[in-house]
């Protein structure tokens, strides 16, 4: 069943209909040859976006590090907290922080969206869920822990563009301290989880246009189409 749901997620038609993070990433991707990768983990979604010659992941956690390594996502790997790197500006077309962001206190998140922005030449992403969603410490991992939480009018009022992921937010939950890898449906709140996962999933159709109603958040701030300093008022 896992392999089959695995097959399913990956599926090309089946993501412009239900799109997936995955999808999401590799379309805003396209026109950008340089990417940093803050807070990369053990298994960035950008390893599917093949036409990115030169990526840099920022990694604190070793064990995640050594696995990112291991299948080599990156060109080029730090391992520090993503908040202790600097880079001259505009030296990536695009950085990303996918499912990072709410690591962080909210004040050093701030911190991080204006740091992005500079070191951006062409976007910057974020992918997080929808407000603040309770997750303690995994796999032996401090910095796994929710430190702010992040929602829809903030991020637009920060002049993001979002759109919706993983379907109604009433559907899901905090995923369990220990998990398969690629468990999709791992933070399903109600049984039978298989039904509600479908469900979930079939809903993602209508929550990619609505992000209020949705789990998870897309977001990409384009850096052409801002001219105003979104963030410095914000920190």
């Amino acid at each position: 069943m896992k392999k089959l749901i695995e097959k399913i997620y990956h599926n090309p038609i089946f993501s412009r209909i239900f799109p997936t993070t995955k999808y999401c990433l590799v379309k805003e991707l396209k026109d950008c040859k340089t990417v940093l990768d803050l807070g990369c983990g053990p298994s960035s979604p950008l390893q599917y976006a093949k036409n990115v010659k030169y990526s840099v992941g920022v990694e604190a956690f070793e064990p995640y590090l050594l696995e990112s390594k291991k299948r080599k996502i990156h060109t080029k790997y730090i391992q520090k907290k993503i908040e202790e790197v600097d880079f001259p500006a505009k030296s990536f077309d695009e950085v990303i922080m996918i499912e990072v962001i709410e690591h962080l206190p909210k004040k050093i998140g701030f911190e991080m969206l204006e740091k992005a922005k500079r070191w951006a030449k062409k976007k910057v992403i974020i992918s997080t869920p929808n407000g603040f969603l309770l997750q303690l410490e995994r796999d032996d991992n401090l910095l796994q822990k929710h430190l702010s939480g992040w929602g829809v009018d903030e991020m637009r009022k920060l002049g993001f563009r979002c759109n919706g992921l993983s379907g109604f937010k009433s559907l899901r939950q905090e995923t369990p301290a220990v998990i398969e890898d690629n468990d999709f449906m791992a933070s399903i709140k109600k049984k039978p989880r298989f039904f509600w996962f479908i469900m979930a999933t079939l809903s993602q159709a209508y929550t990619y246009h609505f992000p209020k109603k949705a789990f998870e958040i897309f977001c990409v701030y384009a850096i052409n189409e801002n001219k105003i300093d979104y963030f410095s008022s914000k920190i």
